[in-house]
């Protein structure tokens, strides 16, 4: 039986659902990319009106404080001076359950963090592990669906997850994390937030890097067995929100050090890991850690709809110094996340307290749409150029330009010398202490042992002895042995 033509909301057929079009092997995506722009604008608005993923949250105020200088590597102002301190918000999140999921869940949390700079707002989007599930933003709406409540059961359902799994290798490594002990966090101070992605910062004289972000906890790692969870989230299931807003009422104000891995541009092409790959990190033997700075949260939000619910983070905010990559995840979040908040707010999203820049004002010719309180006036423009001093370009570039060569199309990423699926997956196992290699072992093989299809397990066993034979051959007698109970 042939299978059926994928085909887009027009009905034209889609040649490729597994890689986006870019600009040559490795380069950016192209906006003429119909498939990918469609897909993704659409799944931002399969839910209204909480957030598709990462509905579930909380937040904080605070500040930055620079502690080492870093202006050999970028122009941004608000790391431009040791001691410097600039307000911030942060919002934590589980991402695959609704608003009223339960915190102590197995499922990454989010560590979205927004930068109230005298240049405008900076946001950083991340998570509480370096690598995520896929690597290319096509796939993002499907890997979302399988782990999501199912249509028919409405629970999210063992044969989806592992399905996709099955067929996406990259995610060994996210799944090694996930499943290991660090996978349920026992708070959202006791675990730390990662930029995940591959960013780009410019100095002064124009020289580019490629960075990637490290919050270190202050308060120590720690976690919560499934047991523990369990039992947990009958007691509170608000348990890391409780956590979180009576600490900082107590005065404990949490905090964790940011650090960066720093990547000379012109050493990325030679990389033995492609460094703009999600599903993989950067060995800090490579790229030692470097500290920059302090994050503190002192001040609970006022109100939780107006203040976490109608935060928005956008990783496209960013400031003159900081700039994207060529991480294609990181290039489909550019549209996705921005595109989400205006259909899930509106279009004056950013007018929100919230989500206002603090420390400068945003002056440009948006006007009109729900919700608009900037209209302007009878004096004011609402075009450019103008002759009547209205806001105008500054001709200075964010970040440095990025050089791009080949033909357009759809492309899988360019392989460097150590890229496969399952390296580093082996790697983070063969880390693991015994004890934490049969929790690793226990939680994976309690939800695989659920799927039904045989060939979905096998497909997913040949992933973990791939990674490690010792791995793959002790989870698959795990399954075994809860399949024959």
């Amino acid at each position: 039986m042939s299978k059926r033509v994928l085909t887009t909301e027009s009905g034209a057929p889609v040649a490729d659902n597994q890689n986006s079009a870019t600009a040559g092997v490795g380069g950016p995506i192209l906006l003429q990319d119909q498939h990918l722009l469609e897909k993704l604008a659409r799944f931002n608005r399969e839910r209204i009106p909480e957030r598709v993923v990462h509905a579930r949250g909380s937040g904080a105020y605070g500040y930055f404080e620079v502690t080492d200088d870093v202006t050999a590597y970028t122009k941004a102002d608000f790391l431009g001076e040791v001691g410097k301190k600039t307000e911030t918000f942060i919002r934590f999140s589980t991402v695959a359950d609704s608003l009223g999921g339960a915190d102590a869940v197995r499922d990454p949390r989010g560590f979205a963090l927004k930068f109230y700079t005298e240049e405008g707002n900076y946001d950083l989007v991340g998570n509480n592990t370096p690598v995520f599930f896929i690597k290319d933003p096509i796939k993002f709406p499907d890997f979302i669906h399988s782990q999501k409540r199912d249509p028919f059961t409405g629970k999210q359902e063992a044969d989806n997850v592992w399905d996709f799994w099955a067929h996406a290798p990259e995610a060994t490594h996210q799944i090694t994390w996930l499943m290991g002990d660090r996978g349920i966090p026992a708070s959202y101070r006791h675990m730390n937030g990662y930029g995940s992605h591959t960013y780009q910062w410019t100095n002064e004289a124009g020289e580019a890097f490629f960075v990637k972000y490290h919050f270190k906890t202050n308060q120590g790692i720690r976690s919560l067995s499934a047991d523990q969870a369990a039992e947990l989230v009958g007691k509170d299931a608000n348990s890391h929100q409780t956590d979180l807003l009576q600490a900082i009422e107590r005065g404990v104000n949490p905090s964790w050090t940011l650090y960066v891995q720093v990547m000379p541009a012109a050493e990325a092409a030679e990389y033995r890991f492609n460094p703009f790959d999600l599903t993989k990190v950067w060995p800090h033997s490579d790229y030692p850690l470097q500290r920059v700075g302090r994050l503190v949260l002192d001040r609970n939000p006022e109100n939780v709809f107006a203040e976490v619910e109608q935060a928005a983070f956008s990783p496209n905010n960013f400031v003159p110094g900081i700039g994207p990559s060529p991480d294609k995840m990181l290039q489909g979040r550019l549209f996705a996340y921005a595109d989400a908040h205006r259909y899930r707010l509106g279009v004056n999203h950013t007018l929100l307290p919230v989500n206002a820049p603090k420390a400068t004002t945003a002056q440009n010719y948006g006007r009109d749409g729900f919700m608009a309180t900037r209209n302007g006036s009878r004096h004011d423009k609402n075009y450019e150029p103008n002759s009547y001093q209205g806001p105008a370009q500054t001709d200075a570039a964010l970040s440095a330009p990025l050089a791009i060569h080949g033909w357009t199309g759809t492309h899988e990423a360019p392989a460097h010398t150590k890229d496969d699926d399952f390296f580093q997956a082996g790697e983070l196992y063969r880390l693991m202490s015994e004890d934490e290699k049969k929790r690793l072992i226990a939680n994976i093989a309690g939800g695989l042992s659920q799927v039904s299809r045989e060939d979905v397990i096998e497909k997913n066993l040949a992933h973990f002895a791939a990674a490690d034979a010792e791995y793959g051959k002790r989870v698959a007698e795990a399954v075994r042995a809860l399949r024959e109970d």
